[in-house]
């Protein structure tokens, strides 16, 4: 208990003793605590390159262990604020990978992280959006559907619906080859049994309503609603950047209050990148875009395939019964009465 005493009553002492501005540095001195020990914090973490991946921390680290799931064998470390791992394959390109990482500063403060990413993709084939639905009637729900312009890979390409999420993708791919031509479906809602994605060779392995043995299919879970008739559909890549976007409007405005704001997040976006055209100043009003006022559950928004102004009039409402997910559009075009 003395020992006790003198502790708590030394640091009476330095409190009275010290001015308020002095009080931390005269606690440190006292008891050997260096000011600059607070523990790091993780950042995030980022693929640099097929072989490249960036932990990046709020103070320099010095790496104590890691460990990634698959297993990708660790070539090289540089350690710092950026811990840059080159590692030697052992994942697919575009593949999720969790990583199990122990790091320590130079105070021996140590910081145990468990995150998650996607490895680099460099072989995202060129596509374009060729068909959606804004409706559903079951057990049809609403789909997007893209044509491959060349060969290549779908790992870590990710669809967003902007009343759905601006920040969040919808729909993530998992590594996929895919062929110059082909059609891929997404199906924004699961109804049946047989709503498989198909991620192999196998284009017949869904048999779900609408599925198509000659189109790639793939499907969202469950039955939420997470497309409307305003809205913008775009992908991005891993760095962000906006490869294909369709915008459309009901009623020429961006809908109700609810949504409003992930509307303007989203031509925020689209127009800093020019990924859709605005006949007036920098951002897509909604007049710009795709009017979707005569859509239903079997007249959907088609483009002109080889149109790609990344204007609305690339795109059309097609006749009733026009829809075509997985297949070439239908290139009637509805005629309102």
């Amino acid at each position: 208990m003395k020992r006790l005493f003198f502790v708590v009553a030394g640091a009476a002492a330095l409190f009275c003793a010290c001015s308020s501005s002095n009080i931390e540095t005269a606690l440190q001195e006292a008891f050997g605590v260096n000011k600059y020990a607070s523990a790091p914090v993780f950042l995030g973490g980022k693929t640099l390159s097929a072989t490249e991946i960036c932990f990046q921390f709020s103070l320099p680290v010095a790496l104590v262990s890691v460990r990634f799931s698959p297993d990708m064998e660790v070539e090289s470390v540089t350690e710092g604020t950026d811990v840059v791992i080159t590692v030697n394959g052992g994942a697919a390109a575009g593949e999720h990978v969790t990583a199990d990482i122990l790091v320590e500063d130079e105070y021996k403060n140590t910081l145990h992280v468990l995150t998650s990413f996607r490895t680099r993709n460099d072989r995202l084939p060129s596509f374009v959006i060729t068909e959606i639905r804004t409706e559903t009637s079951k057990p049809k729900g609403e789909f997007v559907e893209i044509k491959m312009s060349s060969d290549g890979n779908l790992g870590a390409l990710r669809m967003f619906t902007a009343t759905n999420s601006v920040d969040a993708p919808a729909f993530e791919f998992e590594p996929v080859e895919v062929k110059k031509g082909e059609y891929v479906v997404i199906h924004l809602r699961t109804y049946e049994d047989g709503s498989v994605n198909e991620i192999g060779t196998d284009l017949a392995l869904a048999s779900a309503t609408e599925a198509q043995s000659t189109a790639r299919d793939f499907w969202l879970p469950d039955a939420g609603e997470r497309l409307r008739k305003t809205d913008a559909v775009f992908f991005l890549d891993q760095d962000g950047v906006v490869l294909d976007v369709v915008l459309f409007s009901a009623d020429g405005s961006w809908g109700s209050k609810t949504y409003t704001g992930n509307m303007v997040k989203a031509v925020q976006l689209l127009g800093g990148q020019k990924a859709w055209a605005a006949t007036s100043g920098a951002v897509p009003a909604p007049a710009d875009a795709v009017s979707s006022a005569n859509t239903t559950a079997t007249r959907t928004i088609c483009r002109r395939e080889a149109a790609d102004t990344n204007t609305g009039a690339d795109w059309y409402i097609t006749v009733a019964s026009g829809a075509t997910p997985g297949k070439p559009n239908n290139l009637g075009v509805y005629a309102p009465k």
